[in-house]
């Protein structure tokens, strides 16, 4: 990890990215129900999206660098896992 502004940047670059891609196939889905599910996925990202932002704001033991490290860590392992759960929820409602 190279800074706290860049990885506050690369949050907001990836679920943004995602966020448009649900946009665009909410966009094309013709019932209701599945642009409702669509919706949800939004909401559901954007408060992860929230919520990693927090953890960046206030990381765990600042004065220990391997405890840092470590959140720094699993907040990127968290981010990278809803963006595939939030993928995956959209592949079933493309299929």
């Amino acid at each position: 990890m190279s800074s706290v502004r860049g990885l506050k940047k690369d949050i907001r670059v990836i679920t943004e990215q995602v966020m448009i891609d649900a946009l665009e196939l909410g966009y094309s889905l013709k019932k209701e129900e599945d642009k409702k599910q669509v919706l949800d996925i939004i909401i559901e990202l954007s408060e992860k999206h929230n919520d990693l932002l927090s953890r960046v704001n206030h990381p765990d033991g600042k004065e220990n660098s391997k405890l840092v490290r470590e959140h720094f860590k699993s907040i990127i392992d968290d981010l990278l896992a809803a963006c595939n759960k939030a993928y995956e929820k959209l592949g079933k409602l493309a299929a």
